[in-house]
């Protein structure tokens, strides 16, 4: 973000006060301003009463769980979502993932990581320039502009990182893409291995078009490799 932007809203929703009280000054130079709420019912209460333009959710909290957290949210918004997970917890990271969160930290992270992510999903979540900002495929539309993606009449709802996965299978469709390439459109980072983000990420998308009925296009896999976009002409 640049001094003339305005400052964006950030929710953390984590049981560690000192932790929240740390990014709340670390993050503001790069005018973030981040409210910290010490449990998942008091959260869910911040999202209510004021507009947020990003959640960081921890999965461990008292009372109310991370997940319970981001299944509510999901319910009604699709506020961009960071979730922090304890490392090597791989359980928690696909759980959060399939549940609608953006992207995922794990436990103990450098500050900067967090930083960086954030502005990754900030500037995704910009709207798109006017020229061109349609893109058919198959039976769907996206709308870079709004960020909608849309069958017939039919809206379906994709989270941040879906949406721009989804575009960048659109814009090449019938050519294999990258995991590199998706992780780095829709993430705002390289592919790691192991990592299993996008292949999650994937199968969401793959399980909204069908509940949309959608059967054109589809997302193929390409063992190995990436994900390809096929079309029926």
């Amino acid at each position: 973000m640049n001094d003339q932007s305005p400052n964006a809203n950030i929710l953390i929703v984590d049981d560690d006060r000192e932790l929240g009280e740390m990014l709340k000054e670390f993050l503001a130079p790069d005018h973030f301003d981040l409210t910290p709420c010490l449990s998942g019912e008091e959260g869910i209460q911040a999202l209510q009463e004021e507009a947020f333009d990003l959640l960081i959710l921890d999965i461990m909290l008292p009372g109310m769980s991370g997940l319970d957290v981001l299944k509510q949210v999901r319910q009604v918004s699709d506020i961009p979502v960071i979730m922090l997970t304890a490392r090597g917890d791989d359980v928690d990271r696909i759980l959060g993932l399939e549940f609608g969160a953006d992207d995922y930290l794990s436990k103990p992270f450098n500050p900067r990581e967090l930083l960086a992510r954030i502005k990754a999903i900030m500037r995704r979540s910009q709207p798109g320039a006017s020229r061109g900002h349609r893109i058919n495929v198959g039976s769907i539309e996206l709308d870079t502009r709004s960020r909608r993606v849309t069958a017939g009449s039919e809206q379906i709802r994709l989270t941040g990182a879906e949406f721009e996965l989804l575009r960048c299978l659109a814009e090449s469709p019938g050519e294999t893409v990258s995991k590199e390439r998706l992780s780095r459109q829709a993430l705002g980072r390289r592919h790691m291995p192991y990592d299993r983000s996008i292949d999650t990420h994937v199968s969401n998308v793959r399980g909204k078009l069908a509940t949309a009925a959608v059967v054109n296009p589809i997302i193929q896999s390409r063992r190995g490799v990436g994900y390809c976009l096929l079309v029926d002409e």
